[in-house]
């Protein structure tokens, strides 16, 4: 395709605990191609590290527009986790950057949970909550957004992959001290996954993909879980608490409400859904739970394609959602 016409496009990305996902494609034709990368964009002491996450996007993105052929990226949609918290430096540096590197003149800087709400219901009113490495509930009734959690594994993300992760590996580390609340079966699968537990602090602390690792155990608590392990299912039970919690914190009032889960978290199925449905209907009786129509990165892609042919139609955000307009020379308008 050398020599042929560049195709208005747009650039969608997801950046999690897991790394960046990256969708080019057009307003007519939807995706054309997407890739991954699996390391995390960093973080330090100005937030989430503009540099880092350039550094990681520019090789996923010509690898795309190589498969794809010409395709001029007008718009970029970006879904991060952390942006509402961390994001000063990103919001700051990014679009300037996109628009240096890429070309890319209009820019929504979203956090994961914005990204997540449109993937799983799109543009109407609700609450979803998005459970992966972290936990965050967003709500909407599409004049402002409101959020729950969502703080990080230190001081927050209660009910999230890290959360049930690390009090699985407490469980473990209480049956290998004698204490009370262990459980022998996550011991067991803790020194599978690990080696011997007495190392975990050694090995774990120092990481910087410390909720990742832990993460990493959830499975593990669910299997437990579902072959009978008391222990297990009740660090699902509380885990279903704190997300109920949270989605009842941010769902709009009155109405029969719908609300929707999505991420890799839920997709342990009936081990975390079953106690989780309890407990909304116990706080939300009014509300609906209705299956997720995509993911954060369908979200991205959605947003994206609209913003590349217009305004979005979501409410803006100073802190959820942001969107710059470059001029040619990358200044702001």
């Amino acid at each position: 395709m050398t020599g042929a016409p560049e195709t208005p496009g747009f650039l969608a990305v997801d950046s999690g605990g897991s790394g960046l996902r990256v969708v080019v494609g057009t307003a007519e034709r939807g995706p054309l191609a997407r890739c991954a990368s699996g390391e995390p964009v960093r973080t330090g002491e100005r937030g989430i590290d503009p540099g880092h996450f350039m550094a990681q996007l520019l090789p996923l993105v010509r690898a795309l527009t190589a498969e794809t052929g010409p395709v001029r990226l007008s718009a970029a949609v970006v879904g991060a986790a952390g942006l509402a918290t961390l994001g000063d430096a990103l919001r700051a540096e990014l679009p300037g950057a996109l628009a240096g590197e890429l070309g890319v003149r209009t820019v929504a800087l979203a956090a994961d949970a914005v990204t997540a709400y449109v993937g799983a219901l799109g543009p109407r009113p609700g609450a979803v909550v998005a459970g992966g490495t972290g936990l965050i509930a967003i709500g909407t009734d599409l004049t402002g957004w409101r959020r729950a959690d969502g703080w990080g594994h230190l001081l927050g993300d209660c009910g999230g992959g890290a959360w049930i992760g690390r009090a699985g590996l407490e469980a473990a580390l209480r049956a290998h001290d004698g204490r009370a609340g262990g459980s022998d079966r996550l011991l067991e699968d803790a020194e599978e996954q690990f080696g011997t537990v007495t190392g975990l602090p050694g090995a774990l602390y120092p990481r910087p993909d410390r909720p990742a690792v832990l993460a990493s155990f959830a499975p593990q608590v669910a299997a437990a879980c579902a072959d009978g392990d008391p222990v297990a299912a009740g660090i699902l039970r509380e885990a279903a608490r704190h997300i109920a919690e949270s989605a009842a914190a941010v769902c709009p009032a009155g109405g029969a409400a719908r609300l929707a889960v999505t991420g890799g978290l839920f997709r342990m199925g009936e081990p975390l859904l079953g106690p989780l449905d309890e407990e909304l209907a116990k706080r939300l009786p009014g509300a609906r739970r209705v299956p997720a129509a995509g993911d954060p990165l369908d979200g991205a892609v959605r947003m994206a394609a609209e913003l590349s042919t217009g305004p979005l139609t979501l409410p803006g955000d100073a802190a959820m959602l942001t969107v710059t307009t470059l001029s040619g020379d990358g200044s702001g308008d």
